[in-house]
């Protein structure tokens, strides 16, 4: 047995925050495994590396908790959790977690056409967005994925000054209007924080 007893399989996006929670409440019985951020891009390949991990780890750990929402896989992620007897965190989408699903909702409805970034996603636009999406090189692509947005959301998780302006800038960037909605990690702390709890020696 290892000596965690608990696995965390977790989007990359999430890997910085998750770790930092570790910290603070000494989960010392927590493992986390984290998977490509740029899966983000790919939602139709989350169901299968998470699958693949799971079939790679089952046999290590008393517990598996998987650190994704839905996040676009349209239901197929919770057919592959189903198999194995695994839980993930509730929500269509990691926002949810972020914001709270109230909070989150009343964002949405406010604007539907809202393009949203976490801390995560300020940090590292230009590979996921830019470079992700082809805009570096094919700048005419520009309005076909972001055409119908108004305006650009910015769910921090942290202080930093340095990420506010990144955040800013990509708006900018997007041609949208920006809107700063401080979440810190209270949310994702209760939402995953349940589940750890329960697994911890």
């Amino acid at each position: 047995m290892a000596e965690a007893s608990l696995l965390v399989i977790a989007c990359g996006a999430l890997a910085k925050e998750i770790v930092e929670l570790k910290r603070l409440n000494g989960w010392s019985h927590l493992k986390i495994q984290c998977l490509p951020a740029e899966l983000h891009n790919r939602p139709e390949k989350i169901s299968d590396a998470v699958r693949s991990e799971l079939v790679k780890r089952q046999e290590e750990f008393e517990h598996i908790f998987v650190a994704y929402a839905d996040c676009g896989t349209g239901g197929e992620l919770d057919k592959v959790l189903a198999e194995f007897g695994v839980e993930r965190l509730p929500g269509a989408h990691c926002y949810d977690f972020y914001a709270g699903v109230s909070e989150f909702a009343a964002l949405a409805e406010e604007e539907p056409g809202t393009f949203y970034l976490t801390d995560f996603l300020a940090r590292h636009f230009d590979r996921l967005v830019k470079q992700g999406l082809g805009l570096d090189k094919n700048p005419q692509l520009m309005a076909a994925y972001f055409g119908n947005y108004k305006r650009l959301v910015y769910l921090s998780q942290s202080e930093s000054k340095e990420l506010h302006e990144m955040a800013r800038q990509h708006a900018a960037y997007l041609g949208l209007e920006y809107v700063h909605h401080h979440t810190g990690l209270a949310n994702i702390e209760r939402n995953f924080g349940e589940q750890v709890i329960q697994w911890q020696n």
